[in-house]
């Protein structure tokens, strides 16, 4: 388990890597990179959210999905009140970027191939109902926390974002049990594809900007870390174990939740003018020290929960 753990976050951060000689030999420049995390937020995420619930209908497999929503909604709120209350806003100007990498993790194009090699094709399904959550919720209340605003045209705006959409559709076809034609479906299959290369990609671009000594100086990284990788899914572990709710649902929730902080984060700064230069930071400090992190909650996933 801890192989496959391994060389999924060693192939990221070797296309990280990949990200970050394309800006250093000049072939993605700061205007490229923002027209990369576009294209990721805007086409490849919501074709993924649409592809992952091309499943099968099966009674037991709904039951289930109805509760990693529930479960989902809970593991976001006790991320949201713990980076809320943990997080100061007085005289940190980049607290919105730190509350947003605590709250939201990288539960796609990470979970979904570590639920995958762990809990198979099911986990993946309960997944969704994480990743639904976290598109409904990233693309509202994140959105509002990112630019600052809470207007209804904002809240309209999230609501009617591609991922909500995609999301949305995604379900009806599941529960309809509508299928792409074979053509479309692989052609789809090809851009959902593209999540994790172009999502580490623009992580990369945005890092190699950075100085990486003054990096690990910055002592708020450590605290974030701490809050995303083991405070917040050790509350979440506590929680279901509290509910009793010991099913393949509970356990693909809690891999979800102790992911690293979300590279929706970065596309989010860099299209709205933040520090994304400091969200790429925390999210490559997350995903290196979740390496020892993660390996910890899927064990106890594995003997509490299931």
């Amino acid at each position: 388990m801890f192989t496959i753990i391994t060389t999924q976050i060693l192939k990221m951060l070797l296309l990280l890597l990949t990200g970050y000689a394309c800006y250093r030999f000049g072939l993605i420049d700061q205007n490229g990179n923002k027209s990369l995390a576009n294209l990721l937020l805007m086409v490849v995420n919501p074709v993924l959210a649409v592809t992952a619930l091309q499943t099968d209908y099966e009674p037991r497999l709904v039951s289930g999905l109805l509760l990693s929503f529930a479960l989902a909604f809970a593991a976001h709120l006790i991320g949201i009140v713990l980076s809320s209350l943990l997080i100061k806003k007085t005289g940190n100007p980049d607290y919105s970027i730190e509350r947003f990498s605590a709250m939201y993790s990288n539960c796609g194009f990470m979970g979904i191939p570590l639920v995958q090699s762990i809990l198979g094709s099911e986990g993946v399904l309960y997944l969704t109902a994480y990743m639904t959550v976290f598109n409904l919720l990233s693309w509202t209340h994140g959105m509002i926390l990112m630019t600052g605003k809470a207007t209804w045209a904002d809240l309209k705006k999230g609501l009617f974002s591609p991922m909500i959409l995609a999301s949305t559709l995604g379900l009806i076809l599941f529960f309809t049990q509508i299928r792409f034609p074979a053509m479309i479906g692989d052609t789809l299959d090809y851009i959902a594809a593209m999540n994790t290369p172009l999502a580490m990609i623009i992580a990369g671009v945005s890092v190699a900007q950075t100085d990486l000594l003054q990096m690990l100086r910055n002592k708020k990284l450590y605290l974030v870390a701490f809050l995303k990788l083991l405070l917040m899914p050790a509350l979440v572990l506590i929680s279901l174990m509290l509910l009793h709710t010991g099913s393949v649902a509970a356990c693909a929730i809690l891999i979800a939740a102790a992911c690293p902080a979300a590279t929706t984060c970065t596309a989010f700064s860099l299209r709205f003018q933040k520090n994304y230069r400091y969200a790429s930071e925390m999210y490559a400090f997350t995903t290196l020290c979740s390496l020892a992190t993660i390996p910890l909650f899927v064990y106890a996933a594995e003997r509490l929960l299931v």
